[in-house]
């Protein structure tokens, strides 16, 4: 696991008690809500959209029917709606794909106490 990513994920793990809800965050054509187990990114179709959750990059590359390829910490994977695939140590699950978005939830592999 990189020394960046286990960073955040500590610190993430640490600070979360002190947060009264799940962090919260948008951008040009995405939006995220992270717990301590993970983040649900939903990425608006036809834009070109990159999230940064977890300190991991996140991006929408292209939809094909039930296939969706995303680029994960400079990694291209692609995941079938409503499966996982493993990208640079994070798990990748696609829970949504319509015209307007695609939601992904990003596994940070902790979880709650």
């Amino acid at each position: 696991m990189p020394v960046r990513r286990l960073i955040t994920l500590s610190a993430f793990a640490l600070l979360l008690p002190f947060a009264a809800t799940a962090c919260s965050m948008s951008g040009d054509g995405y939006s995220s809500e992270c717990t301590v187990s993970g983040c649900t990114v939903t990425f608006d179709r036809g834009v070109n959209a990159k999230a940064s959750v977890l300190g991991i990059d996140a991006e929408l590359v292209a939809v094909d029917g039930d296939m969706v390829t995303l680029k994960i910490g400079g990694q291209n994977v692609t995941v079938p709606v409503g499966q996982s695939q493993e990208s640079n140590g994070t798990d990748v699950r696609v829970t949504e794909v319509t015209d307007q978005k695609v939601v992904v939830v990003l596994n940070s592999g902790l979880t709650p106490n």
